[in-house]
């Protein structure tokens, strides 16, 4: 093989390396910049619930018809339980098979219980076509249809 050949190849081969690392890196960066947003929408919708919970006067507002103020903020609390235990889901922050526990868990509270029971449906409507939600909302499912032993033993 001649020289100019040779370093011909070797140029080629480093500019596909550069071409595939660079692909690779703005997939990343695609990626990072995805989760960054899903935070930043979740940092609001949190600090939104934190509001409404705790504000009898903006919880009014948007309080539903047939229920009473004080319950509709005990509901919005579990939300934001719910919505947290999201949040750490879709980051990648609950270990593979861990979340029917962290699920299991949060329906031990009565108000989480209650929640999903009035808003359980329009959350699996909100997570239609969202693969990772979908799963999500059918492990919190799942676990609020079984109640937890303490429960059941009492019972």
């Amino acid at each position: 093989m001649k020289l100019t050949t040779a370093v011909l190849t070797a140029g080629a081969a480093v500019s596909l390396t550069t071409a595939v690392v660079g692909a690779a890196r703005l997939r990343q960066d695609a990626r990072h910049q995805t989760e960054r947003n899903e935070t930043v929408l979740a940092r609001n919708q949190l600090d939104w619930l934190a509001q409404m919970s705790t504000n009898p006067d903006l919880a009014k507002l948007w309080t539903p018809e047939d229920m009473d103020v004080e319950e509709y903020m005990q509901l919005l609390k579990a939300n934001q339980l719910i919505c947290m235990l999201s949040l750490r889901n879709r980051l990648g922050f609950v270990r593979a098979g861990h979340l029917p526990w962290y699920a299991a868990k949060l329906m031990e509270s009565d108000v989480c219980q209650r929640y999903w029971k009035r808003f359980g449906g329009l959350r699996a409507e909100e997570a239609e076509g969202d693969e990772q939600a979908e799963h999500f909302t059918r492990v919190l499912d799942q676990a609020a249809k079984n109640p937890p032993r303490a429960q059941a033993a009492t019972a």
